[in-house]
């Protein structure tokens, strides 16, 4: 006979089920506008979760019927052996519904539905690793595009032959973070630059920056502890830039960090832009105090999340990308690069993240 199938915790599935049901009464009983709100979200989030454990549960009761049957010793060889056959097919089907509910029932991170601050910057390989930035974030901002996200620049230094050697902008979106989160760390080029004459492949690369956006409520900053100073906007020898002196450079006191706003030609726009910028990057520090405090959970987690591990190489002689926190090698590096097989990258990084997660609960069960 084949193995016995791991099933869910039957309490598991009765408060899931009770909870549904519970929800469904109080919406029909008519509440206030706000609690219908809060109501109608946490039902729109159960209501695949029950799909799938009713799809279960029905593949439980069949599969029961099934072992009866073969436990039976009424029944002659050959019905014994059909049913076998057709055991292991639905215990298959039972393992594949019980994976799915248990990855619907995976601790969601938080900060998954929220919009990003996207920072790229050109490390070691000096002009080349400006192109290379710029290569970098306008395949993000193609991948937003075709998101429908909307991309707002914050801050840029350009490089002195094309490319950035930093630029900071908002992606607006929902569930941006959830699918961008895994980019943060090294981007490794290896190409020949245009300027080389000798055809010899150089080796350069990028950091990339991915953290959650901070609302107000995230982050409480006192006046007195940050220092606001105006400048004039700067730019490339040429470039159309504001005159007037409405960039804002913000630094909070008590942690040290610094942002700088410029895009914007209103002062106040630029402000107020700054400071969604400082909340993000104390709120993005204290995540990371708080992962660092939970080791063990961060073994678990794909890669490390430092921002200094080299996590990608896109080889552009051979036309592939490799990442190498889970090995997955893409001959496809025009589309990644375009934004339009960035998503086969994406899946494969958070299918991952899901499995070791699905691990470290199964074994500490």
């Amino acid at each position: 006979m084949s193995e016995p199938v791991q099933r869910l915790p039957a309490h598991t599935i009765e408060a899931i089920l009770s909870r549904h049901a519970v929800i469904n009464d109080r919406l029909s009983a008519g509440p206030d506008g706000e609690t219908f709100v809060t109501l109608s979200r946490e039902l729109a989030e159960l209501e695949p979760v029950v799909g799938a454990l009713k799809a279960l549960r029905a593949a439980e009761s069949e599969l029961a019927d099934v072992d009866a049957m073969i436990d039976d010793p009424g029944v002659d060889a050959e019905m014994r052996e059909m049913a076998e056959a057709e055991r292991d097919e639905l215990a298959g089907r039972v393992a594949g519904l019980a994976r799915e509910v248990r990855l619907m029932l995976l601790p969601k991170d938080e900060a998954d539905e929220r919009g990003v601050i996207l920072e790229v910057r050109a490390g070691t390989g000096g002009d080349e690793a400006a192109l290379f930035a710029g290569d970098l974030f306008r395949m993000y901002q193609r991948y937003a595009d075709a998101r429908r996200w909307k991309v707002e620049i914050l801050s840029v230094s350009e490089g002195t032959m094309g490319g950035y050697k930093e630029i900071v902008a908002e992606i607006h979106g929902r569930g941006a973070y959830a699918r961008l989160k895994f980019e943060s760390g090294v981007h490794r080029v290896q190409r020949v630059p245009e300027t080389e004459a000798g055809g010899r492949i150089h080796t350069s690369a990028a950091t990339v920056a991915v953290l959650p956006i901070a609302e107000e409520v995230d982050v409480a900053i006192d006046e007195k502890d940050l220092q606001i100073d105006t400048m004039r906007a700067q730019g490339a020898g040429g470039q159309h830039v504001n005159k007037t002196e409405s960039a804002i450079r913000v630094t909070h006191l008590p942690t040290g960090i610094v942002v700088f706003v410029q895009e914007e030609r209103s002062q106040h726009r630029n402000k107020a832009k700054a400071m969604e910028l400082l909340r993000t990057r104390i709120y993005d520090m204290e995540r990371q105090r708080l992962d660092s405090a939970r080791a063990a959970d961060r073994r678990s987690q794909v890669g490390s999340g430092d921002r200094s591990e080299r996590i990608r190489t896109y080889n552009f002689p051979q036309g592939r990308v490799t990442d190498h926190r889970i090995n997955l090698t893409l001959y496809k590096l025009p589309q990644v690069i375009e934004g339009t097989a960035l998503d086969e990258l994406v899946d494969a990084l958070t299918t991952e993240h899901q499995a070791a997660l699905l691990a470290a609960q199964e074994s500490a069960a």
